[in-house]
């Protein structure tokens, strides 16, 4: 459900089990309601920062839970040789890739950042999964990085790229440019935080998110480029009535289909 602020007013009444919207009262079963009450719910969960309160195995990970489950899933069916990932922080989420590659029993991890901090570098180091991990430092769109992490990557290895990293217009076009070759056809690209196109005049937001945010580079880049196309989170199963997505990454879900 792509919105921007403001919302409209909704009045949540628990004892009828009804959604009122405008002139409208939907019931909670009604998947429009759903949607609703997710997207203030993001809202609200972006204002108090409540991605910034999850970790995987001992490392800060700061993804809605949804969102990596949905990377789970895209994960267990592509089946990767690498999981490329722009974008450390503290490494929660390279830990999270190859926490489910090593229960797969497959496949390895590779993941760039500007910035490397020592207490992030240390922690990755002692970590027991880091046998499975290849940390590179440098910003991921310079040439030299691109050619560092390219040389990590053999040829027909099967790569699932996630771009993390910073989250400007012209940098995800960037990494885009710089990376989305190395994707094969089967597998995909997850470009995170389009949710930023959507809580401009939120806290921690600047006006500039409404046009400078990465769904605007991925919308160039699908334009020009056919192969790949905007695909829904992914869902192996799902047996609801229409439940709608509650995902930062918003319109930033790719498949290569040729």
């Amino acid at each position: 459900m792509a919105t921007n602020r403001p919302l409209p007013a909704v009045t949540i009444d628990p004892a009828a089990r009804t959604v009122r919207v405008g002139e409208r009262t939907l019931p909670f079963a009604d998947p429009e309601a759903f949607a609703l009450v997710s997207e203030l719910w993001i809202q609200a969960g972006w204002d108090v920062k409540h991605v910034y309160t999850f970790s995987w195995m001992g490392r800060p990970i700061i993804q809605l839970p949804e969102d990596l489950l949905r990377l789970q899933e895209l994960i267990y069916e592509v089946k990767p040789d690498v999981v490329l990932e722009t974008g450390i922080a503290h490494g929660g989420s390279l830990v999270f890739y190859a926490s489910l590659l090593k229960a797969m029993g497959h496949g390895r991890v590779v993941g760039v950042d500007v910035e490397i901090r020592p207490a992030n570098k240390a922690a990755l180091d002692a970590h027991e999964l880091r046998p499975l991990i290849t940390a590179i430092e440098g910003d991921a769109i310079a040439p030299e990085t691109v050619a560092r992490v390219r040389g990590t990557i053999a040829d027909g290895e099967r790569v699932l790229l996630i771009l993390d990293s910073k989250h400007t217009r012209d940098h995800v076009a960037a990494e885009l440019r710089a990376y989305a070759d190395l994707v094969p056809a089967g597998s995909a690209i997850v470009v995170a935080d389009g949710i930023m196109r959507d809580v401009v005049g939120a806290p921690r937001t600047s006006p500039e998110w409404a046009h400078d945010n990465p769904v605007s580079a991925v919308d160039a880049f699908l334009a020009e480029r056919p192969e790949f196309e905007r695909i829904a989170p992914p869902r192996g199963f799902d047996e609801s009535l229409g439940a709608a997505a509650a995902t930062y990454f918003r319109d930033g879900w790719l498949r290569r289909t040729r």
